[in-house]
């Protein structure tokens, strides 16, 4: 009977996703059903037809924002609800002029009904946003998928999705997330997340990781699976669910789910202790974070600062600019928390391409390698100023890192301190209180960068090295694509050398190194980093309290033997095997513990 499956076939069915919060649990599942209605399509044969399909698509997208407004509404109603900044960037999409004209274009010109209408719209944001390198711009796609889909049922008479209230904590299952949809969710009667789309970037991966449940992603058809109230086991650490699993399968993931908590019971110890060798060596450690609402996991997996705050999201599906006030107020409520020592906060990291309010701004053949970061920065300055001034003034709650992304060489940096160092005397002179110890950061992802560094090294109070990019620039791969992203190989021997050499340079200079990509929170690379004697480890929350573990069982003596070890190696694939075999012999049970 279709997509229903008979009872014993249903039982232990084993689907295979993207595990990106981890942990394993057991539950009902809760169908989220929010998946587009039957879009019919008819052709218009009079310019009076044209004119009443303007007319119902102004009254859906009226519908649509009266909605909103009224769930925010009741959602404000409520204690503990966050995220609901993220239903004015809905509102914003429903008010943007460039994305209802394109709606009323294919009307017009196409001639078509106003359901085909939208759906041809959506899909034409999509090519948009599929072209972005950056994985986590190609996610924000979801937004305007979601109001699209929120004005065709208001086109079809479909009633708006009531407010989620289970009676009992289940397992949310949907086609995909979108911010508003976990907004108005009670948190705390989910169990975790099952969704056909997504990736580690995705707005369902960042909040189930946030609020710390297992979460699988990119299961591709598990909605046409999974019926409300089925049992369901997600394993979010290595990406499987189970559906309706049988009594022993349920037993061995009981017994899994208990090894996890003790596991991660037995790492949480070593989340409020310094890291530190038993040799001496103290590293420090930050939290990356990309929402306010991952700080109060960053203090619990026991970061010290936070090492990377990617700001990106201020800018992005939004109709106008965020103002000097909106930075401020999102820039106070991380500088500045008890716990936290330190906030390295990025300027923003996006191309022209990546605005949303307009659809046709012109592609570049390579947006990752065109005018993004700070070559757009420098390009738009009054944008730039904006943020930077924000910055300084939160700089007065507490200490505040400023970090320029992808530099490139000396003039670069020069021109951004110039920027900076105006906009100081701007506030000094209007009697704005400011932060007097502001430091000034490169990161180094970018290969010339590592080859200046030297000269780098003198302009800059701190280096942080962006691993995701770096890699990607050296090995000249696209981590996205599935045909060479083999190849993406922190442990690859130019890659070592670079990091090596970055941090000799600073070292040499002065200055402090940190990394902040990916490679940071690696377990199975925790002795290379400590052997390469970085400063500063930042990454995602959940990891800190394993690498914490494996420090403080570790030696810089022993680290130091195996990085020269492995330096004297000639492919990634001798090193990978090199550092696996001792990594295993060294922490039999380490590697294992949960994050």
């Amino acid at each position: 009977m279709g997509d229903i499956l008979s009872e014993d076939e249903k039982k232990n069915i084993v689907l295979k996703g993207i595990g990106v919060s981890p942990g394993v649990v057991t539950g009902k599942a809760y169908l989220f059903d929010r998946l587009d209605p039957q879009v019919s399509f008819y052709k218009l044969e009079t310019a009076r037809m044209i004119t009443k399909e303007e007319k119902r698509l102004r009254k859906a997208v009226k519908t649509s924002e009266e909605g909103l407004r009224e769930l925010k509404r009741r959602l404000g109603e409520r204690e503990g609800v966050k995220h609901l900044y993220i239903i004015d960037v809905h509102l914003m999409i429903l008010r943007d002029r460039a994305f209802i004209q394109h709606i009323l274009q294919q009307i017009r010109e196409m001639s078509v009904n106003a359901e085909w209408a939208v759906r041809m719209t959506i899909d034409a944001y999509r090519e948009i946003f599929e072209k972005m390198e950056d994985e986590y711009l190609r996610e924000r796609f979801s937004d305007v998928r979601y109001v699209g889909q929120m004005i065709l049922r208001n086109l079809v008479g479909k009633k708006q999705e009531t407010l989620f209230q289970p009676e009992e904590k289940v397992i949310v299952i949907a086609a995909d997330l979108s911010p508003a949809d976990t907004a108005q969710m009670m948190i705390d009667k989910v169990l975790g997340f099952a969704t056909d789309v997504g990736s580690r970037t995705s707005h369902t991966a960042i909040v189930a990781r946030s609020i710390e449940i297992p979460a699988v992603v990119g299961l591709e058809n598990i909605t046409r699976i999974v019926r409300t109230n089925n049992e369901i086991i997600i394993d979010g650490s290595s990406g499987l669910v189970i559906v309706n699993p049988d009594p022993e399968v349920l037993r061995r993931y009981e017994e899994k789910n208990r090894h996890y908590q003790d596991a991660r019971a037995e790492c949480m110890k070593f989340a409020p202790l310094p890291a530190v060798t038993k040799d001496g060596f103290r590293i420090a450690i930050g939290g990356n974070i990309e929402f306010i609402e991952e700080i109060p996991s960053v203090l619990t997996n026991g970061a010290e600062g936070i090492g990377l705050y990617r700001t990106e999201f201020l800018y992005i599906n939004r109709e106008q600019l965020p103002s000097e006030e909106e930075h401020f107020t999102n820039y106070c409520r991380v500088v500045g928390v008890e716990g936290l020592h330190w906030s390295t906060i990025r300027t923003f990291d996006l191309g022209g391409d990546k605005f949303f309010s307009d659809p046709k701004l012109a592609k570049e053949m390579n947006p990752q390698m065109g005018l993004r970061a700070i070559r757009f920065c420098l390009k738009e300055v009054d944008l730039f100023k904006v943020q930077l001034r924000a910055i300084l003034r939160a700089s007065a709650f507490g200490k505040v890192r400023i970090l320029f992304p992808m530099i490139s060489g000396i003039e670069e940096i020069r021109h951004a301190k110039a920027i900076l160092a105006e906009v100081r005397s701007d506030l000094l002179r209007a009697g704005v209180p400011l932060g007097s110890d502001v430091e000034i950061g490169a990161m180094i992802e970018v290969p010339s960068a590592v080859m200046m560094a030297e000269t780098l090294a003198r302009e800059v109070d701190f280096f942080s090295i962006g691993t995701n990019d770096l890699i990607q620039y050296v090995l000249a791969i696209d981590r996205i694509n599935e045909r060479v992203s083999y190849l993406y190989e922190p442990l690859h021997p130019a890659v070592l050398r670079m990091i090596r050499h970055v941090v000799d340079v600073g070292h040499k200079a002065g200055i402090h190194v940190a990394m902040c990509g990916e490679m940071a929170g690696e377990p199975a690379y925790a002795l290379i980093l400590l052997g390469l004697e970085l400063d500063e480890l930042s990454m995602n929350p959940l990891a800190i309290p394993k690498m914490k573990m494996i420090i403080q069982d570790s030696t810089l003596k022993e680290s130091k033997k195996l990085l020269k070890e492995v330096m004297s190696m000639s492919s990634a694939v001798e090193i990978c095997g090199h550092v696996e075999k001792m990594m295993a012999r060294r922490f039999p049970d380490g590697l294992n513990c949960a994050h």
